[in-house]
């Protein structure tokens, strides 16, 4: 058998892919951005000490300095230190107009008014941190406030370099990781694909084939072991459906053969009425048989899809045995047998089929027993269940026997002697009407006495409460 091309969307390879590149997104998604923002504020506090560095350096020189030429050596001291490109810049306000340094001292007097610690300041285009410390009058130095600020475009460009790249690494990572995950769930699925190979080699033809369960890993294990129990009884119903087909092949044989014959010979030469009656009568009966047998294997049908009896009434069992007995009353005064009826119980059953159930065990019993035996039934209560058993004397079953009693078509007698009597769906009908009120079957044979029965559920009232 050819297999398959894999398709994107129901590859287990590329959905654990997927996953792999997913995580591996997420995650170095949250390292990204964790150290995104470790970086941002460490980023912030070296310009808050880039600021206070500046700051101490200028004011330790207002604060111990000569007083006379003092503002100028400060502002010669500021000209060193500002850069043409103005990224640290420099504000001195005082009522001494000497003191006065810096553009735009105003806007600078305005963001830092009333304020403590770094401040922000957006001034010709350029966004500015600022930090002002107050010095009192002191040595013949008038009061003055001096304003430290620092350009903060380089550091913003230093984070989006860094936010850029770690979207690069991201996105890298998380398809690298995506393609090692999907090589590794490759080769990580390779039991599982030859064991598809392996299933895919199991034909008709050499149904006998099971999956060498020996070679997988212990995840897999179990389910080849569920594969392989699943072959066998795949295998078991195939050997089951080429035997019902013989038998039944055999059972529809007989009568057709046994109506063709028949009516050759009737319409060989001129006959009487008499005999043409005779002829028509026994056909009749190899018809009604025929009629049996479909509508028997069309009811088992139906079980088997599921069907579960219908207008569950409560009945006393011993009764409806008393009243399958009746109509059974002469089939038992010629083959000069007695029944014993033992226990009772009230069940919910539908009547028609308990009946038909209960009518086939007692024939199956009559059938295998000596003229002039005793046969029992035996009623009895479970916990959920009411069982019902027939009891009759005979030869032992062979113990390989007992658990197909009631598959369709079976008999001990492989020679199908007594084939005219009964076409073998007796007990499997018993086990269908089981399995119709969630029972099940049960067959036992031993000291000359086999034990062959059927459960029905309990009535509600007689369920154990709690």
């Amino acid at each position: 058998m050819a297999r398959k091309p894999e398709s994107a969307t129901r590859s287990i390879s590329a959905r654990l892919a997927l996953l792999f590149g997913l995580v591996a997104f997420v995650s170095l998604s949250v390292v990204g951005i964790s150290l995104q923002w470790v970086l941002r504020h460490e980023m912030a506090r070296h310009q808050a000490e880039q600021i206070q560095g500046r700051t101490e350096d200028l004011r330790y020189m207002l604060n111990h300095g000569r007083p006379d030429g003092l503002a100028a050596r400060a502002m010669a001291k500021i000209e060193a230190l500002s850069p043409a490109d103005e990224r640290n810049r420099y504000w001195m306000w005082s009522p001494d107009p000497a003191y006065l340094y810096g553009q735009d001292l105003q806007q600078a007097l305005d963001a830092t008014r009333g304020k403590t610690g770094v401040v922000d300041l957006y001034v010709r285009g350029r966004h500015m941190k600022l930090q002002a410390v107050d010095l009192p009058a002191q040595g013949g130095r008038p009061e003055l406030r001096l304003i430290v600020g620092v350009d903060v475009a380089p550091f913003a460009q230093t984070l989006r370099s860094f936010r850029w790249a770690l979207m690069v690494v991201t996105l890298l990572g998380a398809l690298v990781l995506a393609a090692l995950g999907y090589w590794v769930a490759r080769m990580g699925l390779m039991p599982v694909r030859r064991m598809s190979e392996e299933a895919h080699r199991i034909e008709p033809g050499n149904r006998a084939q099971r999956l060498d369960v020996s070679a997988l890993p212990h995840e897999l294990s179990d389910l080849g072991g569920s594969l392989n129990a699943a072959l066998e009884r795949l295998d078991s119903a195939y050997h089951q459906l080429a035997a019902f087909n013989d038998n039944v092949a055999h059972e529809l044989r007989t009568p057709l053969a046994n109506l063709i014959g028949q009516t050759q010979v009737a319409l060989s030469r001129e006959r009487d009425g008499v005999h043409l009656r005779e002829v028509l009568q026994s056909n009749l009966e190899e018809l009604e048989r025929l009629r049996s047998i479909v509508a028997d294997m069309l009811f088992l049908a139906r079980a088997e899809q599921g069907a579960r009896a219908q207008d569950l009434v409560q009945v006393s069992l011993a009764a409806e045995v008393a009243k399958t007995l009746e109509f059974m009353d002469l089939l038992l005064e010629e083959g000069g047998m007695q029944v014993q009826v033992q226990g009772d119980a009230q069940a919910l059953v539908q009547t028609a089929l308990f009946r038909r159930a209960l009518i086939n065990l007692l024939h199956n019993a009559i059938q295998h027993s000596a003229a002039g035996s005793q046969i029992m039934v035996q009623i009895e209560t479970g916990a959920q269940h009411a069982s019902v058993a027939i009891l009759n004397p005979g030869p032992v079953i062979p113990a390989e026997h007992l658990p197909r009693l009631f598959d369709r078509f079976y008999r001990i007698e492989k020679s199908r002697a007594n084939s005219g009597e009964s076409h073998g769906l007796g007990l499997a009908i018993v086990k269908a009407v089981a399995l119709m009120h969630e029972g099940q079957v049960f067959a036992s044979s031993s000291q000359g006495q086999t034990r062959v029965g059927f459960q029905v559920r309990l009535a509600m009232a007689a369920l154990p409460k709690g």
